[in-house]
């Protein structure tokens, strides 16, 4: 038996709570995570886990095995770490999840830098807007937008998005260019909702220290980036996104952007990950690239 890759396995199980969602997480077959437990209890002679038909959970010699184990593997990977290049080469599998704009309007027109700086690192993307589960979902750090909730994760700030109020040419053409806030009464908006906010129909404004919410009519609501951009390059109404996502569509005058004077709020980003003694390279390497990006975003719109 391989104790270290049974301590690996056994980890994952407990930190999913399910076998098959370790397996799925650690891309081995259920049976080989299964017998791979069992066979470190044999050897221990302890029961780690208890099971249920729905879930396991920690027995009391279980949860100070899997503290030791925790701190065991930590330590391994320092070790391998310090004694070859991967500081210099991150590489290995890293799993990020993002919201979609980010994915496809900053992370995706510079992933060819991203690739030339850290050829050995195999990326994969999770797109989508709901709060994930880092360790049962196997997701080694993730890039949330706006306020955080209380976490028990790692946050490092990563700058912040400008937001700004646009619609297309012909839309204003058609209905006018709204000058304070109160006009938006006479126009009508493309709402946004999401798993964490649901209620899609106002704009926020601020000006100051004056902040306002104010109530705008729309035909319809979305919870994706791209279709959102869309709908209003096809003059559906009006939007309010990161600047930087549509910074071409305004360049080329697509897009105009409206009330300049009471721009959105603008809004933090971090990248968030587990806490854990030694930071992977990967992760490490991942988090000044995007940095990196981010900042010169909130430079660029804050000049």
């Amino acid at each position: 038996m391989d104790r270290i890759q049974a301590m690996q396995v056994f980890v994952r199980v407990a930190e999913a709570g399910s076998f098959i969602q370790a397996a799925q997480t650690l891309s081995l077959p259920p049976s080989t995570v299964t017998s791979s437990v069992k066979n470190l209890e044999k050897y221990l002679q302890v029961r780690l886990l208890n099971r249920t038909t729905r879930r396991v959970s920690l027995t009391p010699e279980g949860a100070q095995y899997l503290a030791q184990c925790r701190e065991i593997l930590e330590l391994i990977e320092h070790t391998e770490i310090s004694l070859t290049d991967s500081v210099k080469r991150p590489q290995g599998r890293l799993r990020v999840d993002m919201p979609g704009g980010i994915a496809h309007f900053i992370v995706m027109p510079n992933l060819q830098d991203f690739y030339r700086r850290y050829p050995d690192i195999y990326l994969m993307i999770g797109v989508n807007d709901r709060q994930v589960d880092l360790v049962q979902e196997g997701v080694d750090c993730v890039i949330r937008t706006g306020e955080l909730d209380d976490s028990t994760l790692v946050a490092r700030p990563l700058g912040r998005f400008r937001w700004v109020t646009c619609a297309s040419a012909a839309y204003l053409e058609e209905n006018g260019t709204p000058q304070t806030p109160q006009d938006l009464s006479h126009h009508r908006a493309i709402h946004y909702f999401s798993g964490r906010a649901r209620q899609a129909g106002e704009m926020r404004f601020a000006r100051g220290t004056e902040k306002i919410s104010v109530p705008v009519n729309g035909t319809a609501a979305v919870n994706e980036t791209g279709l959102y951009i869309k709908m209003c390059l096809e003059g559906f109404g009006l939007v309010q996104l990161a600047e930087n996502v549509v910074s071409e569509h305004l360049r080329e005058g697509r897009l105009v952007e409206v009330l300049a004077d009471w721009q959105p709020a603008s809004v933090p980003v971090h990248l968030l990950y587990p806490h854990q003694r030694f930071l992977s390279p990967a992760v490490s390497a991942f988090a000044d690239w995007i940095a990196g990006l981010v900042r010169d975003d909130d430079s660029a719109g804050s000049s």
